[in-house]
């Protein structure tokens, strides 16, 4: 998208999604399918992030089965939202096509908001994106939220052969492009003349417009999502709502949350800021046992950050290896931005960060070996702030659609 085709200024929230927009809450807040409810004793929101992470001596079939007994426990307990992160060439995470495991996810699920955590537009065509999130709307519609983020989520070479062209820095250079023509896309709006106007995303708002046509025009509401003040700031200037990658740009979560509350305008999506943050946390029965578990995913960082990433290591292999100076004072680093421990300590630490940050939404990110150690703190963190127990469906091992491993 060039810059004489007139979009760049007409990105917004756009449509609302119609399940959600007629809502009024117990409380009297309206729902707009963007801010939630703090449930229990949470003091906001709590959400969660999923990477689809793959363990030594586990397969993706089984990681993407516990993505399925996550997502369907966090509906269960009362968490908000789910996404999940798209990533590239990690043999240690199974996430690399976001649309296609939450449109698996909306069949074993019936509340919880799903979403991408994000989609890296710069990988891909606007169109495509537009269809794709469109598909997953008309399969669970009023349930869909579109993250979008400017970075690879890869190495560079990877970028380069999904970008197909030696520049994979120049889609980065043009999101706010890509986001306006994404935007029209989703709402089927390019003015007369453009090269686009008779282009459509289906499923989609023409489906409303066309003769006969019955089709609801909202669609899912897009976030933005950062780790760094690009983002912060366009998402204010869009008044779009933004995601902060806490959990691994932590020095950087006050400064991006105040520049883009400085920076926010109303829109036709919200009439005032709404930011959540990625936060990584993870409680066990006992405070070892918790350090166990994040010391995996942070040796997991180790060796993606000196070029070489693999299946995140077992704890006994974690608690066995044998850190360098320098690998140790990134650890001690990394860990210290890490919620980890008992279930109060855990509880605490969620407490002081949203207070600290006045963030509107936690969302919960879980790295271990396993896919048990994952659950495990989700159901411990939800019994923690006292959240609701639902009515669930069947558990994964009874649905059809992943083979057992």
């Amino acid at each position: 998208m060039n810059e004489n085709r007139g979009d760049e200024n007409r990105v917004d929230g756009g449509r609302g999604n119609e399940a959600d927009a007629n809502e009024v809450r117990g409380d009297g807040h309206r729902d707009d399918g963007i801010r939630g409810r703090a449930e229990g004793t949470a003091p906001v929101p709590l959400s969660v992030l999923d990477l689809v992470t793959v363990g030594q001596g586990r397969t993706a079939t089984q990681a993407l089965r516990t993505a399925v007994d996550i997502v369907r426990l966090a509906e269960r307990r009362g968490f908000h939202r789910y996404w999940v992160a798209e990533h590239h060439s990690m043999p240690g995470v199974a996430s690399s096509s976001p649309a296609v495991i939450l449109a698996h996810l909306t069949a074993r699920t019936e509340r919880i908001r799903l979403g991408s955590g994000g989609v890296m537009l710069p990988n891909h065509a606007p169109l495509v994106i537009a269809e794709q999130f469109g598909t997953l709307h008309a399969m669970a519609p009023g349930r869909i939220d579109l993250g979008l983020g400017r970075a690879p989520g890869t190495d560079g070479a990877t970028a380069a052969a999904l970008r197909r062209t030696d520049r994979p820095d120049e889609g980065a250079d043009h999101f706010p492009q890509q986001l306006a023509e994404l935007t029209r896309f989703l709402d089927d709006d390019f003015p007369d003349g453009h090269p686009y106007s008779r282009i459509h995303a289906v499923p989609g708002p023409v489906q409303a417009t066309a003769e006969g046509g019955v089709q609801s025009p909202a669609r899912p509401p897009i976030w933005l999502l950062g780790s760094s003040g690009f983002s912060a700031r366009l998402a204010g200037v869009l008044g779009l709502p933004f995601a902060f990658a806490h959990h691994f740009s932590a020095r950087n979560t006050i400064p991006a949350l105040d520049l883009y509350r400085d920076s926010f305008r109303p829109s036709g999506l919200l009439d005032a800021p709404y930011a959540l943050i990625g936060v990584s946390a993870l409680a066990a029965d006992d405070e070892r046992e918790a350090r166990r578990q994040v010391l995996t995913g942070a040796l997991s960082m180790v060796r993606l950050r000196t070029g070489r990433p693999g299946l995140v290591p077992t704890p006994k292999e974690a608690e066995a290896y044998a850190f360098t100076p320098m690998e140790r004072e990134f650890v001690d680093n990394w860990l210290s931005d890490v919620i980890h421990g008992t279930p109060d300590e855990v509880r605490t630490g969620l407490d002081a960060l949203a207070e600290r940050t006045g963030a509107d939404e936690l969302m919960i990110t879980a790295n271990a070996h396993g896919g048990e150690a994952r659950l495990r703190s989700y159901e411990l963190i939800a019994d923690a702030y006292k959240l609701p127990s639902l009515p669930s469906l069947p558990s994964s091992s009874s649905l059809p659609g992943l083979p057992t491993a």
